[in-house]
């Protein structure tokens, strides 16, 4: 594909926009569907589970991206070819877990408002299928831990060893590692640091995401000081209020508020924000004046978007899933979004409605 830029040359004028699957969402054909429609509409990076399987469903989006570049260039989108991101943990963390019940314990009135509540359409009561939760579709967000009127769901944590993570690594042709952490787990991060720093040589780019803390500065700083020097670029990902941008507009003001932290805490690195984004965070940002002007100045250099994203391009994606019976078909017999160019164009406009804030807001605050 002939890019008509890069992803670093966004990080360099501040319209980075990451697409953010799920460090849990192991939905393959949902995957490769997203990494087709968002690398269309001009995304510049995909990240995902740190799992084989569903690195190869986003990279097989991605190339069949680079088959419809031509008629993408036709319609008006401006694809790249994005760097695809796998995510890992140094400890316990809500990005990496599974909701769990046992349905036969469920009573027979139960309301099932989890259903309902949940965004990834994870939870089913069809007996012929998969009743519970849908490992491959749950995310973790949570949000159907307290709503279960009998409280029976809990979830299931999950964290490789440093030295499975390494390994994975080796074999995974990725272009950046994201390391999730947060404050107090220092020991952690530097046991999974040291197992994975060997792999650094062959990446783009190296993120560290982080949620608020009293001493989320002083922590990133430590982590910076034990990382450093780096060969590659840093981003620090300010994770707001994670997992819940698809909730309304006030999700937004935690990612907004932690990012001006780390901002004023004057960090080696890049920052882009996290957690709680939707289409109301570029407006945020220029409100505040905080998008970045010129390749030399300092500001929010992108965006990730997670639960928003998704959910923008799930009533799409999910007319497919109708004919498909994704929960039983292996992914080679999947009806693929390219085969129904009415659906992927349908998808590709919305996915750029998104992209496209950001994009826009970089051009207009460097002319400003």
């Amino acid at each position: 594909m002939t890019n008509y830029d890069s992803p670093l040359k966004s990080i360099q004028a501040g319209n980075w926009f990451k697409l953010i699957c799920g460090a849990s969402f192991q939905d393959l054909p949902t995957i490769r569907s997203l990494a087709l429609a968002y690398t269309l509409a001009g995304a510049d990076c995909i990240d995902v589970a740190a799992d084989k399987a569903v690195v190869r469903a986003a990279q097989e989006g991605i190339l069949a991206a680079q088959n419809l570049q031509a008629e993408a260039y036709e319609r008006g989108y401006h694809p790249l070819k994005p760097w695809l991101m796998v995510s890992l943990n140094d400890a316990e963390d809500p990005h990496f877990r599974k909701a769990e019940f046992d349905v036969t314990s469920c009573p027979s009135v139960c309301p099932q408002p989890c259903i309902d509540i949940c965004p990834a359409q994870a939870i089913s009561f069809n007996q012929s299928t998969n009743a519970g939760v849908i490992d491959e579709r749950c995310y973790g967000c949570g949000r159907c831990l307290p709503i279960c009127p009998e409280q029976l769901i809990f979830t299931r944590a999950y964290v490789s060893t440093p030295q499975v993570v390494a390994a994975n690594l080796e074999t995974m042709a990725v272009d950046a590692i994201e390391i999730h952490t947060q404050v107090g787990n220092f020991v952690s991060f530097q046991r999974l640091w040291s197992a994975i720093s060997p792999q650094l040589k062959q990446l783009k780019l190296l993120a560290i995401s982080c949620p608020d803390h009293a001493k989320v500065s002083e922590y990133l700083r430590s982590l910076y000081d034990l990382i450093s020097p780096l060969s590659i670029p840093l981003i620090w990902q300010t994770d707001g209020r994670p997992m819940s941008g698809d909730i309304g507009k006030g999700t937004t003001h935690a990612a907004v508020k932690l990012a001006q932290k780390v901002l004023r805490a004057n960090l080696p690195g890049h920052v882009q924000l996290a957690g709680g984004t939707n289409q109301y965070t570029v407006t945020k940002l220029q409100q505040a004046q905080m998008l970045k002007k010129t390749n030399k100045s300092t500001g929010i250099i992108g965006i990730a978007y997670g639960s928003y994203a998704r959910s923008l391009l799930l009533p799409i994606i999910n007319q497919l899933s109708s004919v498909n019976s994704l929960d039983s078909l292996p992914l080679k017999q999947i009806q693929f979004l390219e085969t129904r160019p009415d659906l992927l164009w349908q998808a590709v406009a919305q996915a750029n409605q998104l992209v496209k804030q950001i994009k826009q807001a970089s051009l207009v605050c460097a002319n400003t």
